[in-house]
């Protein structure tokens, strides 16, 4: 049974690389962006706890799966319930070309339009990734990478990543 966690800048391809394992393996596929985030105020963050709530359930559903995130604040509280941990280190440059060539997300986004005005703040929230020391930061991944005493990967390009 696998259970993967995969962290990273945004833009490094979480997404991309969780999708394919979970069809290429079977796996559950959960994206935290869904629930890191209040349904009726998208931009406001929930309780952390509340999120974790949710993902224990989602835990408890299934045997094998793969979640997806940039949120070192939650995936400190997965990481007993994980037996292999994927880290998307790519470089700012690559990130912000995958954002710029992302296809519409429906999850997130009323429309493509609507993901596109929010293009100029994802650009520079990835560059400031490496400078930050939140939640979301290269920082606190890094941390939580080090932390991780199962299996772990760093993939530092997109070729790897796909």
């Amino acid at each position: 049974m696998r259970k993967i966690l995969i962290l990273g800048n945004s833009g490094a391809g979480k997404s991309t690389l969780s999708k394919k394992l979970s069809a290429d393996d079977n796996l559950a596929h959960l994206d935290l962006d869904i629930l890191a985030f209040k349904k009726d105020s998208p931009m406001q963050r929930r309780a952390v706890h509340e999120s974790i709530q949710e993902i224990k359930i989602f835990l408890e559903e299934n045997d094998s799966w793969v979640i997806e995130g940039g949120y070192a604040d939650i995936f400190e509280q997965l990481l007993n319930d994980a037996n292999e941990m994927i880290f998307l280190d790519l470089p700012a440059e690559a990130c912000q070309e995958n954002a710029r060539n992302r296809a519409w997300e429906p999850h997130k986004y009323k429309s493509k339009e609507a993901q596109d005005k929010n293009l100029e703040m994802l650009i520079n929230w990835i560059l400031d990734y490496y400078s930050r020391d939140d939640a979301f930061s290269k920082l606190s991944h890094n941390k939580l990478f080090d932390q991780f005493s199962a299996k772990k990967t760093r993939l530092k390009s997109n070729q790897t990543v796909t």
